[in-house]
């Protein structure tokens, strides 16, 4: 019996399943295509046929596959800042951000709030200081967003409206910490916010507006 021909259990639909969701963040596949995935990934018995939805997507691991290369990473000095030995975040993605698309921090606060255009894919380069994204009345130009966080002894706050999705998940956290009181998934609301990267002795949290939950409880939702 071949590696295609062997059985899948439900973790390994599961995984599948964030890869899937995670492809949507990086713009590889629309909403309509993470569902048609979404359905055959479930209903899939054996590897092969579990692999079938992930076949086209670069840099995944498929089942019984050997895993690829880490991504590569290029590093510069930043002496004008007073800590050479910092690396600089430039990962060779498959799609390279815009300047107006960054937001640095440096012993500083930033806030993004009222009727500010999201791009799709946002850089967070922070030292020492702290960032916070307001959604709730931010103007979209899609309904999933991409945050790449490098972050060093910094805090992200991110605040969503009540349909918003975050994930979380794909956090490297060292010394650090990522908490959410906001529903991880799929992207089936308004907005769905994919967040990444490295947090080093930070902090990152996605929450709702105050008094949202005291409001769906006077509701009645």
């Amino acid at each position: 019996m071949g590696e295609r021909d062997l059985r899948v259990s439900d973790v390994e639909r599961e995984h599948v399943g964030r890869l899937l969701q995670r492809a949507v963040g990086l713009g590889m596949l629309s909403l309509g295509e993470f569902t048609e995935r979404m359905d055959t990934a479930l209903a899939a018995k054996t590897r092969g046929e579990l692999n079938v939805v992930l076949v086209d997507l670069p840099g995944i691991r498929l089942a019984g596959q050997p895993a690829p290369k880490a991504p590569q990473f290029t590093y510069a000095p930043r002496p004008q800042y007073g800590y050479t030995a910092r690396p600089q975040y430039a990962p060779r993605m498959a799609h390279s951000i815009a300047p107006g698309n960054v937001i640095r921090s440096r012993l500083s606060g930033v806030k993004r709030h009222g009727n500010w255009h999201v791009p799709q894919t946002i850089l967070i380069d922070s030292f020492a200081g702290s960032v916070k994204l307001d959604f709730t009345q931010a103007v979209m130009s899609t309904q999933v967003v991409e945050i790449r966080v490098n972050d060093y002894f910094s805090s992200l706050e991110l605040i969503v409206p009540p349909d918003a999705t975050v994930d979380l998940n794909g956090l490297e956290l060292i010394g650090g910490s990522a908490e959410t009181k906001v529903r991880t998934g799929p992207p089936i609301g308004p907005l769905h916010l994919v967040v990444h990267g490295k947090v080093r002795f930070g902090s990152v949290s996605a929450k709702h507006p105050f008094g949202t939950h005291w409001k769906k409880f006077l509701n009645g939702a």
